[in-house]
This record gives C-alpha cells, sequence and structure tokens, in this order.
C-alpha cells in the first residue's frame, strides 16, 4: 500500500494505470468503506482510496472542526486490505486553481438535505469534480446512504468525464444503525436512540405498505418520533428514486431521513 501526500507523487505513481478503482472518503474508515473498498479491489485491477475531508461541503463551521479525525487509525485499517494506494491531498493539492465557472443545482435538486444544507452539494460536487480530474478512474465507488449525494455524483461526472459511479449497498450494524463516521461522534446510549429510530421506521414501512397516504403519515410520524426520542427531525419524507418527487406509493421509492441526536446529524433512507 503506497501512501501518496501530494498531487505530484499521484501522477507519477499511477499515470499508467488503466484499470483504476477509486473509492473517496473524509476517512473515520469503518464497514462501509471497507464494502466500497474489497467492491473496486474485485472490479479493477488497482484500487486507490482518499481520505480528504472537504471544508467546503460543511455549511457549519463548527461541524467541520467536530469532523472525526485520526489519519494513523483510517491507514492501520486500510492495511488489513489489498489496496494499492492511498492518497492523502492537503486542501492546496485540491484547490490548487479557480473554477472559470461556478456549480450550482438545479432548482429540483434543492430538496432533502441540498435545501437545508445550502451550499453542501455544490461542495461535494466541487471536490468530486476536482479529483476525478486529478485521479482519472475507470470507475468510482459510493455509497448509498447519502442516496440524494450518490445520484447527484453519479449524474455530474458520468456527464463531464462519461466515468461510472458505482453505487454500493448502505451497510449497516447489528442494530440497524447505517454505519457512518459521524457515528463515532455518539456516545453507547446515542446509538441506541439511532437504532431504535431505524427500526421504528422500517416497521412503520412495512405496516403501511399498501397505504395512499405515506406523506400525510408521515407528517405525523415526524412529530411523533420527535416527541418519543427527543430528537429533531429535520426531514421525513417518501419520494420516487428516480425523479426524487414526493409519492404516496413504496413502489421504487424510498423514505429519507435527517435529523439531531445531541447536535449530531444523521441521515439515512430505507
Amino acid at each position: 500500500m503506497k501512501i501518496i501526500l501530494n498531487n505530484k507523487d499521484l501522477i507519477k505513481k499511477i499515470n499508467q494505470i488503466k484499470d483504476l478503482g477509486f473509492v473517496p472518503t473524509m476517512g473515520a474508515i469503518h464497514e462501509g468503506h471497507i464494502s466500497l473498498i474489497k467492491k473496486s479491489i474485485k472490479s479493477c485491477n488497482k484500487t486507490l482510496v482518499s481520505i480528504f475531508i472537504n471544508p467546503k461541503q460543511f455549511n457549519k463551521k463548527n461541524d467541520y472542526k467536530k469532523y472525526p479525525k485520526n489519519i494513523s487509525q483510517d491507514l492501520s485499517i486500510l492495511k488489513r486490505f489489498n489496496i494499492d494506494f492511498v492518497f492523502i491531498p492537503k486542501k492546496r493539492d485540491i484547490y490548487n486553481y479557480k473554477r472559470s465557472k461556478i456549480i450550482r443545482l438545479n432548482k429540483k435538486d434543492q430538496i432533502l438535505c441540498a435545501k437545508h444544507r445550502k451550499g453542501h452539494f455544490e461542495g461535494v460536487l466541487e471536490v468530486m469534480d476536482r479529483l476525478t480530474n486529478l485521479i482519472i478512474p475507470k470507475k468510482i465507488f459510493m455509497g448509498k446512504k447519502d442516496f440524494q449525494q450518490f445520484i447527484l455524483v453519479k449524474k455530474y461526472i458520468k456527464n463531464k468525464y462519461n466515468i461510472n459511479v458505482i453505487g454500493c449497498p448502505t451497510i449497516r450494524d447489528k442494530n440497524k444503525v447505517a454505519l457512518s463516521s459521524r457515528n463515532f461522534l455518539l456516545k453507547k446510549k446515542e446509538l441506541f436512540i439511532a437504532s431504535q429510530i431505524i427500526k421504528d421506521l422500517f416497521n412503520f414501512k412495512k405496516k403501511f405498505k399498501k397505504s395512499k397516504k405515506i406523506n400525510s403519515l408521515l407528517k405525523l410520524k415526524k412529530i411523533d418520533l420527535e416527541d418519543r426520542y427527543k430528537i429533531k427531525v429535520e426531514y421525513l419524507e417518501n419520494r420516487e428514486i428516480n425523479s426524487f418527487k414526493k409519492t404516496n406509493n413504496f413502489n421504487q421509492s424510498k423514505i429519507f431521513i435527517a435529523y439531531y441526536l445531541n447536535k449530531v446529524r444523521l441521515i439515512d433512507n430505507l
């Protein structure tokens, strides 16, 4: 496993590689990341994992400061797998030129996290654009826990670079909590509450799978979750997986949720 710390060394190491799989991360490596890495190793001749906490996708400075960081632990975990390269750039490596055109979301995409985190996805798309331009991989592997992010990145990268972004299933722990780097910020009691919330929503979906009033029921469910678990729910909506339009049908749709648990923002979809 070769550790690369700057753009110059990156170009030297990967310049001649034709079949490179790329797994972008912000560190705090967990089993969800590992599942992406295994998929890349299986699908491509070489695999590169990046670790870069992108400041431009944080709409709150405090959130950026608190984001879990432990490079030595991340590298210790990654060494267990057959990874070829780990790219750990500095901000100046990624943002080493000014864009000629500012990235803006279409009005129809300004929903869910895009509505509540101004500038977040613009920051995600910019860093993915810059990383892709540097690395030029054959395939990019991303998880579907942040499904809206996956779809936006997939469309953007495909249109600009004709590179496929492969979506991989959300990995959950034994209590059904979606694995996330932000989970490291939660205490044991809070992780238990997160497990109760997601189990509650799975049961909701099962109970009302034939209902035609899903979004009306979700409005009531939002109030119920806030009252029962003492949390702040940012959104709780059922949307089609292709158009992202609200729907009262569970066919080809997902329930999307974002909520705050002791000031830690968690998202999920099911």
